[in-house]
Formats: C-alpha cells, structure tokens, sequence
C-alpha cells in the first residue's frame, strides 16, 4: 500500500468529512466521489484531490492549507469564485482530510 502524501486520518474523521461536504452542498459546484448529489460541472471535479499539488492552482495542497482555504477562501486567494460557506474551523479540518484521502 502507498503510503498517503498527507498522512492516514482515522476512518471516523474521513467520513465525518464526507458527510460535511454533502451537509454543505459542495456537490452544487464540484463532482465529489462518494458523496451524495456532488455531480456538478461548475466548479473542478476534486477526484484525486490527494495528489493535487496545488489548490485553485495558487495554493500549496497541504492540509493546514486545504482547511483554511475551505474555511475562508477570499482570505487566501482574493477575487477568487468559491463562496465562503460559513465552515468552522472544526468542520474544515474533516472536510479536508477526506479529500486528501481521495487518490
């Protein structure tokens, strides 16, 4: 088994976060896999999110990174067309770990 870029979260924060980006609706705008109704075609799909260097392209893909920029992604990226979705901090960290568990 390969070993994850971003380390193992426990099974029971990773699904947390997969039911968080459905709470949240992400799916109106991304194809999340195994995430309920996140078929959309607006926003990039986020398959293999775990191997993405970057996110939005700006930004390096690390885990603190990835859970700020799903909290509060004008702060990082001004301008940028994700809406802040009034994520907590708590709820930004799960919802993180599941996509960089997505290889």
């Amino acid at each position: 088994m390969r070993a994850r870029p971003h380390g193992d979260a426990p099974a029971a924060q990773l699904e947390r976060g997969r039911e968080l980006l459905a709470q949240y609706q992400c799916g109106s705008c991304h194809a999340i896999p195994k995430v309920p109704a996140a078929r959309a075609s607006l926003a990039p799909p986020l398959d293999a999110f775990g191997r993405r260097s970057y996110i939005a392209g700006h930004l390096p893909n690390r885990p603190e990174t990835l859970a700020r920029w799903i909290e509060a992604p004008a702060a990082l990226v001004p301008g940028t067309a994700m809406p802040s979705m009034g994520v907590s901090p708590r709820d930004a960290r799960d919802m993180a770990a599941y996509l960089l568990a997505l290889e």
